[in-house]
């Protein structure tokens, strides 16, 4: 058995780089990152404060990127979406930009064909419970109560 590599700071700016090139990240996703390879303390604040100098890093960046393919990919709602960024531990200025980057034109008409698909595939003969499980998987997803429910009554 082998004992793990450790690197040095120029080495691990060099591994930081390659991983942040593949894609967006967060500092915390770095930072864990740079512990695995063996970097502690100062050696990975000075890595991090390198990449960000070099624009390898922008946290902000990676909220945007992250609430744009989440809500056009997965279909997220902006709850959901939040709850993703603050889990990845952004900053509430973070999570705010990454969530403009939703257009509440395009939200709104992704809610509705979420809605209508889900309320046509319930196969049960009772309005109520169509409606109740229609409005269920939508908070699911992250969507807003209130836009839900608005919604459900304009079906």
């Amino acid at each position: 058995m082998s004992a793990k590599k450790v690197y040095t700071i120029k080495e691990g700016k060099t591994k930081a780089m390659k991983f942040c090139a593949y894609q967006e990240r967060t500092q915390q996703q770095v930072r864990d990152k740079l512990y695995d390879w063996g970097l502690y303390g100062d050696e990975v604040e000075e890595v991090i404060g390198y990449l960000i100098t070099e624009n390898f890093l922008n946290e902000e960046r990676f909220a945007k990127t992250y609430a744009s393919g989440h809500f056009r990919m997965k279909k997220w709602g902006r709850i959901k979406i939040k709850q993703g960024l603050e889990q990845k531990k952004l900053s509430t200025y973070c999570i705010k930009k990454g969530l403009e980057e939703i257009d509440s034109v395009e939200y709104q008409e992704t809610l509705n064909e979420l809605l209508s698909k889900k309320y046509q595939s319930i196969r049960d003969s009772n309005l109520y419970i169509r409606k109740q499980k229609a409005v269920k998987y939508l908070l699911q997803k992250g969507y807003e109560a209130d836009l839900v429910w608005a919604a459900t009554e304009e079906l």
